[in-house]
């Protein structure tokens, strides 16, 4: 695991968390705009990337919540090694469970009143629900790195909105929820890969697989299997078909295309 320094802003490995740490969750915007990893290791070259203002802003955050590092996706992890973005995936949602706070930043929502953050992408994309569900302490920031609010202060908001349990949020066990409506949850999810959309549930239902980009819905496919492999859950099975994405006369299995699906 690699964080970042909040102190040097400098990156050091772990072999394991820490005991405290903040977490970026965040939506990315232009790729070209977000600071990789590569990135990071030049100073320079890290300040002339928009994406780094949220980095620098998150230390500095942490620092006054007294925290000694924090971890972004899109620097802490060499994405041009796909052991290590394998790796990565297969441990993201225990890293957000075991993070001290976690802070959404908002760069699509200006306003204060906590209605305003529901309009953001932020809440139609896949990546998002594992770092909604698994930190225990999650605060909402808008654009200006004012803050909206809690996941424990906007808990029946969220819970509506997003359309999880309160009890989920609250931290009760995931398997105190069947398969099916822990897929619901995703469905009207976006990821920018359709590979993703499979590899982005994962610790939702604690499972791994290797990361094979380019097999497109077929990672889906990898997912539930693996899902019926662990789960004795036939709601992995209650999902009904979309017939303006097929063809009447194509013959489908008993699994689904994507959570779009339940």
């Amino acid at each position: 695991m690699r964080l970042i320094n909040v102190r040097t802003l400098e990156l050091e490995d772990f072999t394991a968390p820490p005991d405290s740490y903040a977490i970026l969750s965040h939506t990315w915007g232009n790729a070209q705009d977000e600071v990789s990893y590569q990135d990071f290791q030049d100073p320079k070259r890290r300040k002339k990337k928009p994406g780094f203002a949220k980095i620098e802003t998150t230390c500095s955050r942490a620092k006054e919540d007294n925290l000694s590092y924090a971890w972004v996706d899109t620097c802490c992890i060499d994405k041009s090694s796909s052991a290590e973005l394998s790796e990565a995936i297969n441990s993201m949602f225990e890293w957000y469970k075991l993070s001290s706070v976690c802070y959404v930043f908002l760069e699509d929502v200006d306003g204060t009143p906590t209605w305003s953050l529901y309009s953001s992408r932020w809440f139609t994309r896949g990546w998002t629900l594992q770092e909604l569900i698994a930190p225990r302490v999650v605060e909402f920031y808008n654009c200006r790195w004012q803050c909206l609010g809690t996941k424990e202060t906007l808990g029946g908001r969220l819970s509506e909105g997003a359309g999880i349990p309160l009890s989920i949020l609250n931290g009760a066990p995931l398997d105190t929820v069947c398969v099916g409506q822990r897929m619901e949850w995703a469905a009207r999810r976006k990821t920018t890969r359709k590979e993703d959309m499979a590899y982005c549930l994962m610790g939702i239902f604690n499972v791994n697989m290797p990361m094979l980009y380019g097999e497109g819905d077929k990672a889906f496919q990898r997912l539930q299997e693996e899902i019926i492999r662990q789960y004795d859950d036939h709601s992995i099975f209650a999902w009904q078909e979309d017939r303006n994405e097929e063809s009447p006369s194509v013959v489908r299995g008993i699994l689904a295309k994507s959570p779009a699906e339940f």
